[in-house]
């Protein structure tokens, strides 16, 4: 939902961060405890492992695990490589609401067609919307494109360095902003999103049930490694991958647990299909747009009226195009 071009994970074998420990701007680590190995680096075997939250052996115990987990099992994906903060809000976008396989086939071709937030805010939306397709939840290219021009033409290409500004942008909620911060600049902000509450929740919290994101945030707080937070996070959401490929789902276990509702039939793959013709054949008269995507006009027509109030798309007497 991150790898560091050109310079080490800074992450020894078995080496363990902090949240007390303070960089020195003149070394990479400031180690205030020895390092603390786990007692196997086979997932297998610390998989199922209970970590006290208010013990903070326990937690260097943990990142201890973490970071072995990391340096033999980290995932190469392009957006962790040659890192700027404009690839880094591009991919946390796509990420929001779509798998990591597909992000990783569309994110290249995107930033090649959008190399940074200039061409990108100069762009129209229906040539974003081109690039966009495949990736699903269309009203993100939207976001991204309005997000694009909002830093141009407010911070002068520069995003902000503080979640509070970039939570008044369309499509950052909390998690966005300090997932863009923690990846863009480093810091050590403190999020959580579906493989992080996953970890969090299997380790931490084991046999609990309705587990609230208040209760989960202060240990991520406690365990977060001040001196290297992106790899740090990277490997967090690398090891949730692994478990839920191994274990039940411990996010069900959470109080803010949801089941996505099925694309097929669903107003999604209406939407989706309004842009498609639109793409296809450019400006559409509305009664034929109506037709051309499916039976259920009246439900059609809603949809319609509601992404011409989103602003995705514009009605021009009786034609339908790209706002």
């Amino acid at each position: 939902m991150r790898q560091d071009s050109g310079e080490s994970s800074g992450w020894p074998a078995g080496w363990v961060g902090c949240s007390s420990c303070i960089p020195d701007p003149g070394v990479r680590f400031n180690h205030s405890r020895p390092l603390i190995r786990p007692h196997s680096t086979d997932p297998k075997v610390n998989m199922d492992k209970y970590y006290n939250p208010a013990d903070s052996d326990a937690i260097s115990q943990f990142n201890a695990y973490l970071a072995e987990f990391y340096e033999k099992n980290k995932r190469p994906m392009p957006w962790r490589d040659d890192i700027t903060p404009f690839r880094v809000v591009v991919s946390e976008i796509m990420l929001q609401q779509t798998q990591v396989p597909r992000v990783m086939d569309k994110f290249p071709q995107f930033i090649q067609t959008f190399p940074d937030f200039n061409a990108l805010a100069g762009a129209s939306l229906e040539d974003v919307m081109r690039a966009w397709q495949g990736l699903g939840y269309n009203r993100r290219a939207k976001y991204l494109l309005d997000i694009a021009r909002s830093i141009v033409e407010k911070w002068n290409g520069i995003v902000p360095d503080d979640p509070k500004d970039l939570k008044i942008l369309p499509g950052i909620g909390t998690a966005t902003a300090g997932s863009i911060v923690a990846f863009s600049y480093n810091r050590p902000v403190v999020f959580i999103e579906t493989n992080i509450r996953r970890v969090f929740i299997h380790h931490f919290f084991q046999d609990q049930a309705d587990v609230s994101d208040k209760d989960i945030i202060p240990v991520i707080s406690r365990a977060l490694n001040q001196n290297n937070p992106r790899e740090w996070y990277y490997s967090l959401m690398d090891y949730g991958t692994f478990l839920a490929g191994k274990i039940k789902n411990p996010n069900r276990r959470s109080r803010h647990y949801a089941v996505q509702s099925p694309f097929a039939g669903s107003d999604r793959e209406i939407r989706g299909q309004v842009i498609k013709v639109l793409l296809e054949k450019g400006p559409t008269q509305y009664h034929q747009l109506v037709g051309i995507v499916g039976d259920q006009h009246s439900r059609t027509e809603k949809i319609i009226s509601q992404m011409i109030i989103e602003g995705l798309i514009v009605k021009d007497h009786t034609t339908i195009h790209f706002s």
